[in-house]
């Protein structure tokens, strides 16, 4: 892996996503029931602020709610994962339109917008928390997740083979309100720009023909 820049690595202590203390709402977030005719996917690649504001881009995704799962600690905060006893990884769970975007798009889509092939760490965020994890909640969906990783490994994209744990869904608590869109309603952040913008404008590249309009220009 490469090495941070000083200045970079200034701005990660400074700004990260780990190191976060922002004076918003805590109180936790609301995790809305799907309307009828959404399905739900869960991922965890990283930072939530990226991975949420990556997934919203998607043509088909109605909402994307961040939060925290893969872990046993039930309602846990922000504070509490940050301690990486949870077993949590921050996650986001995306709501969409099965007519519009299939669940193998949404996994290809993942699979562009973080690096899947770094074990417990994604750039400056280093732990099980920022673990690269799907969480299936059907037989058929493990089956297409396990097909897509092949597919993206066979294209050699990444110099590495894919390390994304692919676990059974059991739970995701939501996130704290203030990170919630984090990404958009602070465009000024060090972290942001640095460390999120890149991990968008990624998947943007890769997947341009599953992106909302807005986002295809």
């Amino acid at each position: 892996m490469k090495k941070l820049s000083l200045f970079l690595l200034t701005i990660v202590m400074l700004y990260g996503c780990a190191h976060a203390q922002p004076s918003e709402d805590h109180k936790m977030a609301i995790l809305p029931q799907p309307n009828a005719g959404e399905k739900l996917a869960t991922f965890a690649g990283g930072c939530f602020w990226a991975m949420s504001e990556a997934m919203s881009e998607l043509k088909g995704v109605n909402k994307v709610v961040a939060g925290y799962a893969g872990g046993a600690v039930k309602n846990p905060s922000y504070e509490d994962v940050c301690t990486k006893t949870t077993g949590h990884a921050e996650a986001v769970q995306i709501y969409y339109d099965p007519k519009v975007i299939s669940y193998a798009q949404l996994v290809e889509a993942f699979f562009f917008a973080h690096d899947p092939t770094t074990l417990n760490r994604q750039g400056p965020d280093e732990g099980d928390d920022y673990r690269s994890a799907i969480f299936y909640r059907t037989p058929g969906e493990k089956e297409i997740i396990e097909g897509v990783i092949k597919k993206v490994n066979a294209t050699h994209h990444y110099s590495d083979p894919i390390v994304t744990q692919v676990e059974p869904y059991k739970s995701l608590y939501p996130a704290e309100k203030y990170h919630q869109g984090y990404y958009r309603l602070h465009p000024e952040s060090g972290y942001i720009e640095s460390v999120s913008v890149p991990k968008v404008m990624k998947m943007r590249k890769a997947v341009k023909y599953l992106l909302k309009p807005e986002f295809a220009k």
